[in-house]
């Protein structure tokens, strides 16, 4: 059976941005209902390319053909809804209005509903309904999970794997990609490589092409070194120049100039935990939030102790937000108690950008107070040096922040809140418009600090690498913790996330997964703790509220410069005084710990 032809492909496209070509020399194909992720760094035209595959940027040069009567459908990384209602909106190109409201419900949406005040997520669904109730035959897809929960990501799945379209997607969720791909067109170095299998495989494949690549370097470099060595070698023994060799060696360093150039920069990412906190970063028990009616959830019961990576997982407005304000104990609760730990420093990273204004240039970012240098981890830093760390150009920094790429305002983000030292990191949606290198990079960042990390995610893959806790709401009122990740939830959990029955009473309350209980610490007979342990935990929750007090005075007494000069005897006292308090509050927090543990064998 021959093949059929391609619904769009293109033949050594160029592309000049600036001063240096965006693509050289670019050869892609989109087969008929092939399943693509088009994968690259943040600013290396991925956006730029899906645009001249659709036809709404011309190159320079090359050659786009499309088979005829192709349609296409896309969905821009923000995209824009106009019309009075989403109806409106949806039937605002080619689809038939019965068709658009389908699709709308589909994904959730009442079709009479307003466009005005959407939510990221209602925006997002709406986009892709109107380009599904299109019926193209090519759809393109720019970052299409930023914003939708975890439930909305599958059912985008299934429709997608579903599907008679092509598809061409770029996204930097890993799971989403090794579901719904078949093919992998790589944007590295100006030009397209191509994988002819599914996203899963694209690590292995990618590392064997670097590698090749590197290789190749080194053997023209060596090439280089030889050929200058014989050439001048030549000319002073003969005393003449063969000008065809000295322009084959001129357009070999040439070339490797060029490859050096498209090397990709690495990024620098750190983060200082400051200060240690203490062994318990909060305790939580028997607690319950709503707001009106609505209970957000209620009866959690859960404690954070140093160290934890606790993910919160849950539909788009399920209260995630509220929960993490009410463990920090920034939003009392209704019921129940939150105890928060000593010497918390903690550092929020809200991924809404509300702290970026888009006429602020990237450099009053970066150095609010004014100057051109920041304090990074307890040392200044000129801002130019810095920014290169998270591979911004010095020329970047007088732009406006309206110009920067999604990624890169997420690159900002996380710029600015890493200078600061934090041993409690809470992430709000770390992953969005990041690409993969940069993730990997925040991965390797996060598996080795030392301090507390609380994660708000809808990947699930970076879910899966990082939490040893994983906490759901439902959006019912239903929380459940369990130890692991995203699949360890999924397992131990079935049917949590679904709609509740309505033949059977649904759940309700929440469910607490113990950290390794022991079972025979405390006789069966005992109803409660013994005399000696109950003294002890009222002796330890005064000693928890008074030794951070003790901690904070001698440490105030050791942060005047002049005071070793002008009594070394009381900095030598205040030394040992703190050191102490540090140690009795650490034992004070395990014993607390520990008999809070028998205390609630005990009564269970």
């Amino acid at each position: 059976m021959a093949a059929r032809p391609p619904l769009v492909a293109l033949k050594d496209v160029r592309l000049q941005d600036g001063p240096r070509p965006l693509f050289d020399g670019v050869d892609m194909a989109m087969e008929p209902r092939s399943r693509a992720a088009l994968v690259g760094r943040n600013g290396a035209g991925k956006s730029t390319l899906m645009k001249v595959v659709m036809g709404l940027i011309e190159p320079d040069s090359g050659d786009r053909s499309v088979q005829a009567g192709t349609r296409f459908a896309y969905v821009p990384q923000e995209p824009v809804i106009t019309g009075e209602t989403l109806a409106d909106y949806a039937a605002s190109g080619e689809a038939e209005r019965w068709t658009a409201e389908s699709w709308l419900e589909t994904f959730g949406l009442n079709p009479a509903k307003s466009t005005q005040g959407l939510s990221g997520g209602e925006i997002r669904r709406a986009a892709l309904a109107k380009a599904f109730a299109e019926e193209p035959d090519l759809l393109l897809l720019d970052e299409p999970t930023n914003h939708l929960d975890i439930l909305a990501i599958e059912l985008l799945e299934n429709e997608l794997i579903q599907a008679r379209f092509a598809l061409l997607v770029v996204s930097h969720d890993r799971a989403f990609l090794n579901r719904v791909t078949d093919t992998v067109h790589w944007l590295e170095g100006r030009r397209v490589r191509t994988l002819n299998k599914g996203f899963v495989e694209f690590d292995d494949w990618a590392a064997k092409v670097m590698e090749e690549e590197a290789e190749s370097l080194r053997r023209l470099t060596k090439r280089i070194e030889a050929e200058t060595y014989t050439f001048y070698r030549s000319i002073t023994a003969q005393r003449t120049r063969n000008e065809g060799r000295a322009r084959a060696l001129q357009q070999m360093r040439l070339d490797r100039a060029e490859r050096v150039k498209d090397l990709p920069r690495e990024l620098n990412l750190g983060v200082d935990s400051g200060a240690v906190s203490g062994k318990l970063v909060a305790d939580i028990k028997g607690v319950s939030k709503a707001f009106g009616d609505r209970t957000i959830f209620k009866n959690l019961t859960t404690r954070i102790i140093r160290g934890d990576r606790l993910a919160i997982v849950g539909p788009n407005g399920a209260g995630k937000t509220t929960l993490v304000k009410v463990l920090l104990g920034e939003l009392a609760p209704d019921e129940g108690t939150v105890r928060m730990g000593a010497n918390l420093e903690p550092l929020y990273l809200d991924q809404s950008r509300e702290g970026l204004k888009s006429d602020m240039t990237l450099w009053d970012a970066l150095t609010p107070g004014g100057g051109d240098s920041i304090l990074v981890r307890g040392r200044s830093m000129h801002v130019a040096a810095y920014a290169k760390d998270f591979l911004f150009q010095e020329a970047q920094l007088k732009q406006p922040i309206s110009t920067l790429s999604g990624g890169e305002r997420n690159r900002l983000l996380l710029a600015r809140a890493l200078a600061q030292p934090a041993n409690l990191l809470i992430l709000d949606e770390p992953t969005n418009d990041l690409d993969m290198d940069t993730l990997e990079k925040l991965e390797e960042l996060l598996e080795s600090y030392d301090g507390t990390l609380i994660l708000v995610s809808h990947d699930r893959d970076f879910v899966d690498r990082l939490a040893t806790s994983t906490i759901a709401l439902n959006g019912r009122g239903d929380v459940v913790e369990t130890p692991g990740g995203w699949q360890d939830f999924l397992r131990q959990n079935p049917g949590f996330l679904a709609p509740p029955p309505t033949h059977a009473e649904a759940p309700s309350g929440a469910r607490r997964v113990e950290k390794a209980e022991p079972s025979d610490r405390v006789p069966k007979k005992q109803a409660k703790l013994s005399y000696k342990d109950a003294r002890r935990l009222e002796e330890v929750e005064k000693l928890m509220e008074t030794l951070p007090v003790e901690i904070a005075r001698q440490d105030a007494l050791l942060a005047d410069p002049d005071l070793y000069a002008r009594d070394p005897a009381a900095f030598d006292r205040a030394m040992k005084a703190a050191e102490k308090a540090r140690a009795e509050l650490e034992a004070a927090e395990l014993d607390w710990l520990e008999l809070e543990e028998k205390k609630a064998a005990l009564a269970g």
